[in-house]
């Protein structure tokens, strides 16, 4: 077994069976860390101490045959917005330069006690409000699948590290795509839960009501695996649903407008192949999901820099001025009219619920553009804006409509397909994932 690609379903059945020393499956992503290129630009900081002290003692519950669940040895590396004793967490901003939290984020803590190690934080998107992962303020990871290309935002390192065998598997945040996006562009799996179901507590926030925790990941059944470990519940039993019954719809509205070629073309194959397997699939108009989308400048950028004025407007002039900008773009929005906003939201919300109701999920492409150049995006304002608008599109849709979502690898490079249920549904919503990547195997 190549430790650096494995599954961590399969390191942890590795360890399980013997196969594998929780100790040995550490050191080998260390090594591989110190080695990479890229390390500096995917890990803030590598935290191998603690690393090493959690592999010995998952080395002693597998020998004494009490093993916390299918992830305990296995390794797991961090956005840098959950809080981590004794260890920096910045979140991607000089602004928490030096901050430094004295316990873990409740799902850092829920993971440790499962038996998962931590290998340490990686870089983000700065106070995770971007989904390009540009960060020139800190470091920002590149695509797997372009060097020169972001790896998508907010969770950025997450899937870097994912995706250059750094680490197995990794948890980010996504507010309006955050674990999505950078999951698709590095082809991983990518869980955004449904809003309050997984705790929030020690998660620096950025829009309080529409963040979420989720993972980023090589497999559905590693995202399964993962949201039982940080909810600490226990581990999901994935099976695999008969194609015969399964509905899904796919979203006609908004979300295919403009597609790059790419794209464009691994969502129809995708589509295709899931018809070709027998599946029963519908196109549906759904115009609340437009009026939903119109409103997100007045849902979003208000709260966030209502969560942080003070903080920012000490020091701005430590912030990358686009972040800056964006942040500023919800001071004037009144505070009529962003309950306004949600009130409408909460309407249109029931009506695309009662619309999609009859059906599994919803399809759509995970984003419409492809990883945009590194470079330009720093020299060019404009482009910088309309990448970051278009990246953020289609995964907003989960958002503001309230589901879960996941997003799977199409076989074309950096393309995804976002499967979006219903709220509080990760398990349905996992088990058909499951069901449809088996036909891209």
């Amino acid at each position: 077994m190549n430790i650096l690609r494995a599954s961590a379903s399969d390191l942890g059945r590795a360890i399980e069976s013997g196969a594998l020393d929780p100790v040995d499956v550490a050191e080998a992503f260390l090594e591989a860390i110190d080695e990479h290129p890229f390390s500096a630009r995917i890990y803030t900081e590598v935290l191998r101490d603690r690393a090493c002290s959690e592999a010995l003692a998952a080395r002693d519950r597998a020998k004494r045959g009490m093993r916390l669940g299918p992830l305990d040895g296995v390794p797991i590396s961090w956005k840098d917005l959950f809080d981590s004793r004794g260890s920096a967490t910045e979140a991607g901003s000089d602004l928490l330069a030096g901050r430094i939290p004295d316990r873990d984020a409740e799902v850092l803590y829920r993971a440790s006690q499962g038996g998962a190690i931590c290998l340490g934080k990686v870089h983000m998107s700065e106070l995770a409000f971007s989904g390009l992962g540009l960060n020139p303020i800190k470091e920002t990871p590149p695509c797997i699948n372009d060097h020169d290309a972001v790896s998508g935002g907010s969770s950025s390192g997450s899937a870097a590290s994912v995706a250059f065998g750094l680490a197995p598997l990794s948890i980010g945040s996504d507010t309006g795509g955050s674990v999505r996006i950078p999951a698709a562009w590095n082809d991983l799996v990518g869980l955004k839960t449904t809003s309050g179901r997984v705790s929030l507590q020690g998660v620096v926030p950025l829009c309080a009501r529409f963040d979420t925790v989720g993972p980023l990941a090589r497999s559905v059944e590693d995202a399964a695996y993962a949201l039982s470990l940080i909810e600490g519940t226990r581990p999901m039993k994935l099976g695999k649903r008969s194609k015969l019954g399964i509905k899904l719809a796919v979203l006609g509205t908004s979300v295919l407008d403009g597609l790059e070629d790419r794209p464009k073309k691994a969502f129809e194959a995708a589509v295709e192949r899931i018809k070709n397997a027998g599946i029963e699939v519908h196109v549906i108009k759904a115009p609340e999901v437009a009026k939903a989308l119109d409103l997100s400048p007045v849902l979003f950028a208000p709260e966030a820099y209502g969560t942080w004025k003070e903080v920012i407007e000490r020091a701005p002039e430590k912030m990358y001025p686009e972040i800056l900008e964006r942040f500023r773009g919800g001071a004037s929005v009144s505070a009529a009219e962003y309950v306004s906003a949600w009130h409408r939201l909460d309407q249109l919300r029931d009506q695309y619920a009662a619309r999609v109701s009859e059906f599994d999920a919803v399809l759509c492409p995970t984003a419409p553009i492809l990883p945009p150049n590194a470079k330009r995006l720093l020299e060019d304002h404009d482009y910088y804006v309309s990448k970051n608008l278009l990246a953020l599109r289609n995964t907003r849709v989960g958002n503001l409509m309230g589901g879960c979502s996941i997003t799977l690898p199409t076989g074309y490079a950096s393309c995804g397909l976002s499967l979006m249920g219903a709220p509080m549904h990760e398990e349905r919503l996992l088990v058909l994932a499951h069901t449809i990547e088996g036909l891209f195997a």
